[in-house]
């Protein structure tokens, strides 16, 4: 049967923001559906002065003027604290800005600029020294390197035949992440970020406990229970969701007031998981955990998945980057005893985004836990060594060449300037802290800093010296927020706040420091100076 003619107008339209709105609302957010009439007769590559306006050319004139925008605005470089750290609009007039539009006729090269030149305005800049708002931040011009060499050369990392360079570096790199932190032995690989990190901690667990569920399914087993701190990560709850082991069967670990887990508590959790019923086979611990950086006492919590026969899984997203400092390794202590870690040097460290190596002390699970065996990647009578081809011990098929990254990070800088580096951002996140302490109308939220993550009010001069009832600290609570309004809207510098309900506390901000840009104390005190001016009033 012939089906019916398409022409190219009705089989393709061009989008545009400049004309009637077709909306659907969805969780607050407009989603924008427009279009325009497409030309009769579309002007074709062809008729176009190709060496003049086209956006592509033998020269790379495109890529050229991206490194001229990146150089010019000190992306990479060392921005000024002079400029904004972000041009804010809100989502409806930043539509308007970007005059966002897919054409028929494409772009040329002077309309491609401008496009690049609008993404760099209205983008947050990460790089900029008041950048405080997540755990990452900027990247220097050797990260960056090694981005736009990868994406350059746009492989993917799951045979030999097609990435022999990038293969050999993964297992250099996942071969020094397991002596780094203080294994015999172990395997490894890098995944898209810290969640898919936790997750393969989880799946290798219930695999190694249970080897039938890759076949059977979880109803071959009675209930699996994950434990994990009230402070930990929200991936583990989704990893139990999407593992379909229910967010019901993950047990929230009592935590002291610093937010670190209690392990009698975990101890008394495992024994009340098994008295109902369920079968407890994997405790996350946390090394430094997203709000507080809260390290978990991992030689204790080690001792007590020793004695249970659980399996101990090591989320260090954030704070394994301690690993690179002789003073605050110690931060670490017991992490050897884990039978998996993640890590993210996209944090702290710097690295582009995305850099999240997940290692396991036990080797070949990986591969059998994971492995489909595809016959159109893997044939096992290649010419070559196929233990190379690692795709296989990877959940994913495409997977990129991220481990290049950290090489390049790791080996162009050396490991005594990252030690310089980390070393900076914990020492001013403690200058900080005592900074806090000392200047009246702040108040710090624990009694000591941890990781590079420095909690605290700004109590406003109105609320000062007056009895701290459930109305005062509900006043305070909105005091966060409206600072966070204010420094958005004036583009001085941004910053994090929260509650954490759990544990009574209202709204704080809380400040994050990053090895990149490097942070110094005349930063932390021009954080203060801010805040002060930007509550005077409240």
């Amino acid at each position: 049967m012939t089906p019916p003619a398409t022409t190219p107008s009705a089989a393709v339209k061009s989008v545009s923001n400049t004309t009637t709105e077709a909306s659907t609302a969805t969780s607050g957010t407009t989603y924008m559906n427009t279009h325009h009439s497409t030309p009769p007769h579309p002007t074709r590559m062809t008729d176009r002065d190709s060496t003049s306006t086209s956006v592509v050319d033998s020269e790379g004139r495109l890529l050229k003027k991206v490194l001229e925008v990146v150089e010019r605005e000190k992306l990479v470089t060392g921005m000024s604290e002079t400029q904004k750290v972000v041009d804010f609009h809100h989502p409806q007039h930043l539509q308007k800005l970007l005059q966002l539009e897919i054409r028929r006729e494409g772009r040329t090269l002077t309309e491609a600029q401008e496009v690049l030149e609008k993404v760099v305005q209205y983008s947050v800049k990460t790089q900029h020294p008041h950048f405080y708002n997540q755990l990452y931040a900027g990247i220097d011009e050797v990260a960056l390197t090694g981005a736009w060499l990868t994406e350059a050369l746009n492989t993917n990392q799951h045979t030999f035949e097609v990435a022999p360079v990038f293969i050999m570096v993964e297992h250099f790199v996942i071969s020094k992440l397991v002596e780094l932190f203080g294994w015999q032995q172990g395997d490894g690989i890098f995944s898209p970020g810290g969640s898919m990190s936790n997750m393969y901690g989880l799946v290798l667990a219930r695999y190694r406990a249970h080897p039938e569920v890759k076949r059977r399914g979880n109803s071959s087993t009675r209930p699996l229970v994950i434990l994990t701190s009230d402070q930990s990560h929200y991936s583990i709850k989704k990893a139990a969701a999407w593992a379909g082991l229910g967010t019901d069967n993950v047990v929230l670990v009592q935590t002291d007031s610093l937010g670190r887990m209690l392990p009698q508590a975990l101890k008394e959790a495992v024994k009340e998981a098994r008295r109902s019923g369920g079968d407890p086979f994997f405790v996350n611990a946390t090394a430094g955990s997203t709000v507080f950086g809260a390290f978990d006492p991992l030689e204790e919590v080690a001792d007590v998945c020793e004695e249970e026969g659980l399996w101990l899984h090591v989320d260090a997203c954030w704070g394994g980057t301690a690993i690179l400092s002789r003073t605050y390794s110690h931060l670490l202590q017991g992490i050897h005893r884990a039978d998996s870690i993640s890590w993210n040097p996209h944090k702290m460290l710097g690295v582009s985004l995305q850099c999240s190596p997940f290692i396991v002390k036990h080797q070949g699970l990986l591969h059998e836990a994971n492995s489909a065996s595809a016959s159109y990647l893997f044939q096992q009578d290649k010419f070559y060594d196929t233990s190379y081809d690692t795709g296989d011990k990877s959940f994913q098929c495409g997977r990129k060449v991220d481990a290049f990254k950290l090489y390049l990070v790791m080996s162009l800088h050396g490991l005594d300037e990252l030690e310089r580096r980390v070393d900076a951002a914990f020492s001013a996140s403690r200058y900080l802290y005592d900074q806090v302490l000392a200047r009246p109308g702040f108040r710090p939220v624990l009694d000591r800093c941890q990781c590079t993550n420095t909690c605290f009010w700004y109590i406003p001069p109105s609320l000062r010296g007056q009895p701290e009832t459930q109305e005062w600290w509900e006043k305070l609570s909105k005091v966060a927020p409206e600072l966070k309004t204010r420094m958005i809207k004036a583009g001085s510098m941004m910053i994090g706040y929260q509650p954490v309900k759990e544990k009574g506390l209202v709204n704080f901000v809380r400040m994050i420091n990053t090895c990149v840009p490097a942070p110094t104390n005349q930063h932390m005190e021009q954080v203060l100076d801010q805040l002060e001016a930007l509550g005077a009033d409240l």
